[in-house]
């Protein structure tokens, strides 16, 4: 089945007569015998409209109840099954109540085009998603039903339905779009003439350039060569001067002239990548021409005035704006110059310009071989060849008679050494150089500088032409060398530098000394400001050279955006080596811009860790610390009452509750404060080496009699801990085990040696914990299973943990065998035990086996 056709109303403000066109063209559809219904039309209650709908076959709508009210939705299916030929839909950005068949209006349509019906909608310039940013800041109101601009641009058709701010305003007066309480509150804020010219300007551009891309279409599918003019563009031929900057401008005051005017620059590579531009300067006028509102582009082609027509030909250009020619007047020999030919051969529908500048007249040079491509040795060889050489030859061939011929070939053997040796100058000056030795030794009349045989003439300036050739083909062939080696050296470079910094495996410093390495610099500095007029700062710097405090302080400066510079000393770089280093430049911020990321993301991460404690500790205050106060606040209550007679039994029953609130305060109180001393960082360990078995018996003093069974050996070695933080991670631990042992099974604490460690495990029979929630029972409130709310805050395992890990030990939880939890506490030993005391003196020791 064929895709239906989609035709649009496009107006600039509600009102301006969008839906009444359209029922128009439905009544005109109808009276040629098309088969026409009203899928949905919003009339809105304005009676123009509604008189319209007369005559026209209206699907009834769907009811759907949302929010306790009831709308009207078009009934997709129902038009479906209808299978009109035209099918009428209003408001195209519409949403949908909740229930219906697609989310968005929009998307009805799409389904409507899929069956083969063609449908015809509207929708306002405010509805485009592209420009909600800009109506916000026209209007100030921001439009929550969109609709994607390639929906509509998929359009086959578009109609703009225009009308004046005046004339809209009008209509709004008389009540014919609105009610009348909301005709004055429209007009003072939506609808104000300024707000309504500006969404006429944007639906007249939108239409203006879906036209012009119909126009391009139409030219290429009918290959149209000729030029359309129904706007300006005007076309700049770049070269990679200085005088492209004042082109660029001259070419935005001609675009100003007309409405509607277009600037493109374009710069013509050769195919062989070898050019003269400046890479820098090109940037520049890029930027500069995309700050003017036009756009840049890069055309690969060998004949420059032809692809510059070529070009312009084909974005329908009506005008060239060219430099005139920095050649000197002795170049032009070779040719007419590229703004010749392109006036010559760009027809009577293209204008072009000729536009002076400071650059006229001033040459380009001409290319000559540079050392650096050839090297030194290489050079200094050639040079030796080419003139030490035709004058050896000369002195042996005065021995022997080989005749003219054998003469000029072996002269002609001497330049190609030299063009092979030294490139394109020292060949030159060894065919003039053999050839002036010819013509004076071998060419009658011999011993004169003249030659009396045409022929010979003939003969030697084909060996000096020879000579010539044989070097510029060198020449070329070792610049190619060389330009093949340097590219594949910058995409090296480039291609380690996008894999560390895509992987995130540089940080900013190592980046800098990569730059500073690849390029035999000094230092290298990244420096930034917040504005045009703030102070620079270094956000980064590498090497041993003076702090760069401004980017014009430097030797190489490369621009990252406007307020943000790569700044190297040492020494000045080439051009060539420019590109490479703005691929730098533009990395370098890119990791300075993760690395601030991150450490957003992790002051971030800390503050919700933060709220998220202290969410928890409001949840403990208002439960866990509330419980024991309250018992606390009834007993004192009840003692005091006159009103009943305690006995004394009742008295010290009352107390004891008090003593145990009491001391389950403390005891909640001391966790609260020791997990905030571990979250700010200020818990400092004092560490001394001291024997286990002298700390553990006294963390057990909390716990129930016979509750907790101790297997601490005397011949363990000694640990460097925190005996008081020692003691309070170890209370924690066993009055943990003791609260979820079985009743009647006692809790072990035993200590052993593991090579250079101490461990100490606690041991109970309890419930266990399942592998994934052994590391989550150390979290700050966190309390594993159906554990009641007055178990506590669930602070214990964390404090533990968090004591452990500031003296240097770890703190794990492992399966007891038979079922249960252990705890292992592991401490670094100190060194062996000390030496028995001398006779007489002992040492204060607590039992080693005991029941508790």
């Amino acid at each position: 089945m064929a895709r239906g056709k989609l035709r649009i109303y496009l107006g600039a403000a509600p009102g301006v007569g969008k839906t009444y066109a359209m029922l128009s063209e439905a009544h005109r559809r109808a009276e040629r015998g098309t088969d026409c219904v009203v899928a949905l039309v919003e009339s809105h209650g304005r009676p123009r409209t509604e008189v319209m709908l007369h005559g026209l076959e209206q699907v009834p709508r769907r009811r759907l109840e949302y929010r306790g009210a009831v709308f009207g939705e078009m009934d997709v299916e129902a038009v479906l099954c209808r299978a009109p030929a035209v099918a009428l839909v209003d408001e195209l950005a519409h949403t949908n109540i909740p229930g219906s068949r697609n989310t968005k209006r929009w998307q009805d349509v799409e389904e409507l085009l899929a069956a083969g019906i063609d449908v015809v909608s509207t929708v306002n310039i405010q509805h485009l998603e592209s420009l909600g940013d800009v109506v916000e800041s026209i209007t100030g109101v921001r439009q929550r039903e969109t609709v994607p601009d390639e929906v509509v641009r998929r359009a086959d058709d578009i109609e703009l339905v225009d009308m004046s701010p005046q004339a809209l305003r009008r209509r709004m007066a008389h009540g014919n779009i609105y009610q009348p309480d909301k005709v004055d509150a429209a007009l003072s804020n939506y609808f104000r003439p300024g707000n309504l010219t500006a969404l006429r300007e944007l639906a007249l551009l939108w239409v203006a350039d879906r036209v012009d891309a119909y126009l391009n279409a139409y030219r290429s599918e009918h290959r149209v060569s000729t030029i359309w003019g129904s706007r300006e563009r005007i076309v700049v031929g770049l070269t990679g001067g200085p005088e492209g900057r004042t082109l660029i401008r001259r070419a935005t005051r001609l675009a100003e002239k007309g409405a509607g005017g277009e600037v493109m620059a374009v710069y013509i590579a050769r195919s062989d990548g070898l050019s003269s531009a400046s890479p820098k300067e090109l940037a520049v006028q890029r930027t500069l021409v995309e700050d003017l509102g036009g756009t840049f582009h890069q055309v690969v082609g060998d004949d420059v005035p032809a692809a510059l027509l070529d070009f312009a030909r084909g974005v329908n250009a009506t005008q060239i704006v060219l430099g005139s020619s920095r050649r000197k007047a002795w170049q032009y020999v070779f040719g007419p110059g590229v703004g010749a030919t392109v006036a010559r051969d760009s027809g009577p529908d293209l204008d072009v310009h000729i536009v002076t500048h400071e650059e006229v007249a001033k040459g380009r040079g001409l290319p000559v071989a540079r050392g650096g491509r050839l090297g030194r040795p290489r050079i200094i060889w050639g040079w030796a060849v080419g003139l030490a050489g035709p004058a050896i030859l000369a002195v042996l061939l005065n021995t022997v008679d080989l005749g003219l011929a054998n003469d000029m070939l072996l002269f002609l053997a001497v330049t190609v050494a030299a063009a092979l040796l030294g490139g394109l100058l020292p060949a030159l000056a060894s065919a003039a150089f053999g050839s002036l030795l010819l013509n004076y030794f071998y060419t009658p009349p011999l011993h004169r500088l003249t030659v009396a045989d045409p022929k010979n003439i003939v003969a030697i300036a084909i060996f000096f032409g020879v000579g010539m050739a044989v070097a510029s083909v060198v020449d070329l062939a070792a610049r190619r060398t060389h330009q093949a080696a340097r590219l594949r050296a910058e995409s090296e470079i480039l291609s380690f530098l996008a894999g560390n910094v895509l992987r995130g495996e540089t940080s900013l410093e190592e980046l800098l000394e990569r730059v500073r390495e690849t390029f035999a610099m000094e230092s290298a500095a990244l420096l930034e400001r917040a504005s045009d007029v703030a102070p620079w700062t270094c956000a980064g710097r590498a090497g041993f050279g003076p702090p760069l405090e401004r980017p014009e302080d430097a030797d190489v400066d490369v621009p990252v955006g406007d307020h943000m510079a790569l700044a190297l000393s040492g020494r000045v770089l080439p051009a060539a080596d420019r590109r490479v280093l703005a691929a730098f430049a533009a990395q370098a911020a890119v990791v300075l811009d993760r690395r601030r990321l991150k450490e957003e993301a992790d002051r971030a991460r800390t503050l919700a860790e933060g709220n998220r404690i202290r969410t928890a500790l409001l949840a403990a205050v208002s439960h866990d610390l509330r419980t024991p106060l309250a018992g606390i606040k009834a007993a004192v209550s009840s003692l005091r009452s006159d009103d009943v007679a305690w006995s004394e039994e009742d008295q010290a029953e009352l107390l004891e509750g008090i003593e145990e609130g009491a001391d389950r305060l403390d005891h909640l109180v001391g966790n609260l404060l020791d997990m905030s001393r571990l979250q700010t960082g200020t818990v400092t360990p004092l560490i001394r080496e001291i024997d286990v078995d002298e700390v553990v018996p006294m963390a057990l003093g909390g716990v129930p009699e016979d509750s907790v069974e101790l297997d601490v050996p005397e011949t363990l070695p000694m640990v460097a801990v925190d005996p008081g933080l020692l003691e309070r991670s170890v209370a924690n631990l066993v009055e943990n085990a003791v609260k979820y042992s079985p009743h009647g099974r006692r809790v072990l604490v035993a200590a052993s040696a593991i090579a250079d460690r101490v461990e100490v495990r606690v041991v109970d029979r309890g419930p266990g914990v399942p592998d994934e929630a052994k590391d989550r029972i150390f979290e700050p409130f966190q309390r594993y299973g159906d554990a009641p709310r007055g178990a506590g805050v669930g602070l214990g395992l964390a404090v533990a943990r968090g004591f452990a890990e500031a003296m240097g030990g770890t703190l794990t939880a492992e399966d007891t065998p038979g079922g249960g939890l252990t705890m292992v506490l592991s401490l670094r030993a100190a060194g062996p035990r000390p030496e028995p005391l001398p006779a007489g003196e002992s040492r204060t020791e607590p039992e080693r086996q005991a029941t508790w």
